[in-house]
């Protein structure tokens, strides 16, 4: 199992939407993301910056970052579009981080 962590950046005081709508996570995309092989699925947020850490453990070679061209995330994507900075197709801009320490 890996674990994977990246960042992204929130629009200026849309902490209170993105929580919302993470609370009411989609049943379908939920198990999308648990049938490709993401677990422990977490992000947390920087009040400072408006940044996002998200971190998660991935069976398999993919993960979340790898979902591009199902529909399911397409549409999540574009739902979350205007709480985030994204990319011209509605993914979020993300910054994959490298681990330099992991204590078990």
């Amino acid at each position: 199992m890996k674990r994977v962590a990246f960042k992204m950046k929130l629009n200026p005081g849309q902490k209170g939407a993105y929580t919302e709508r993470h609370n009411q996570l989609w049943p379908e995309l939920k198990k999308l993301l648990k049938e490709s092989g993401v677990s422990e699925y977490s992000i947390f947020f920087d009040e400072e910056t408006d940044t996002l850490f998200a971190f998660q453990k991935v069976s398999g070679e993919g993960g979340s970052q790898d979902l591009a061209d199902n529909p399911i995330v397409q549409k999540w994507w574009a739902f979350m579009a205007d709480v985030m900075e994204t990319n011209p197709d509605n993914s979020p801009i993300s910054t994959a981080l490298e681990e330099v320490f992991y204590m078990e």
